[in-house]
């Protein structure tokens, strides 16, 4: 029962290939992001319905904020954005805002989960992005527990691990994180084909390849494929960052500390050729 009733989900997940929710958080219009005050993105989506909030300022200079929400269809939304006043201020007694004007069409379409544009009224399209400022592509931020779950021809596969050890970086990456007893190790791949996506590997004692992971990630959360080593078809990849460099945790926690270790391993020769081999996932259909 349970295997047909993966392989129904695995069929409708293969009709929806192309329809997602937007990644919840702070988003930025990506050409106006200069480390200066300015215009934000509040993005909440949540089966099907999608709450814009966005803060700007008015002619005058005076900050303003405007919400709209409706439905998310097909990786497009549409609805009036609303501007409001009132309401209460800090140190105010008790006050309900109110909405004051309809300032006209707000429209968004999703290119990925962290990627899309906006058309803001009055304006013309613009893009917009995931704002990103917690997790650069370093091999620090990899640092943490993580958990990947595959499913495909092989039913369904999981691996989690505790990266915790520093390697010194692969020809095309920027440093490993690896659990600490050297066999399973993930790396920000910075140059050549995979270029922003996070390559890991799983060795056995001897130092062979026994699985690989692609994916791309936000914050917590990534996309992408798993793959026996050999000749059999990939899996669909989804990774989950269940504690934070710092040991907080997002999902389970586990405590360590331990030394950092920059030699070179097997884990970076299983890296490197895998990365030298492979199209990247964003080339894809």
């Amino acid at each position: 029962m349970f295997k047909k009733a993966l392989a129904t989900a695995i069929l409708l997940g293969c009709g929806l290939a192309h329809a997602f929710m937007p990644s919840n958080g702070t988003w930025v219009v990506t050409s106006e992001l200069n480390g200066e005050p300015g215009r934000g993105l509040a993005i909440d989506a949540q089966n099907g319905t999608l709450v814009l909030q966005m803060y700007g300022y008015e002619p005058g200079s005076q900050p303003t904020f405007y919400m709209s929400s409706g439905r998310l269809s097909n990786n497009r939304f549409s609805a009036s954005l609303m501007r409001y006043r009132g309401g209460r201020y800090l140190g105010s007694g008790p006050m309900t805002g109110v909405a004051d004007r309809d300032m006209g069409q707000v429209s968004l379409r999703f290119t990925s989960g962290v990627s899309g544009f906006i058309t803001l009224p009055g304006e013309p399209e613009v893009a917009i992005s995931r704002f990103n400022f917690g997790y650069p592509a370093t091999a620090d931020s990899l640092r943490g527990t993580w958990a990947l779950t595959s499913f495909g021809s092989e039913g369904v596969r999981v691996q989690d691990g505790y990266l915790i050890r520093y390697l010194a970086p692969t020809r095309d990456g920027n440093g490993l994180m690896a659990t600490d007893d050297g066999l399973f190790a993930c790396e920000h791949q910075v140059r050549g084909a995979l270029a922003g996506e996070v390559l890991c590997v799983l060795n056995n004692t001897a130092g062979q390849l026994e699985r690989s992971y692609r994916f791309v990630y936000s914050v917590n959360d990534g996309e992408g494929e798993s793959r026996t080593y050999g000749d059999r078809p990939a899996q669909t990849l989804f990774a989950k960052r269940l504690t934070t460099p710092q040991g907080d945790r997002t999902g389970i926690v586990y405590n360590y500390s331990g030394p950092m270790d920059g030699s070179r391993t097997a884990l970076h020769e299983q890296i490197e050729k895998l990365a030298s081999e492979a199209v990247p996932l964003t080339a894809r259909d």
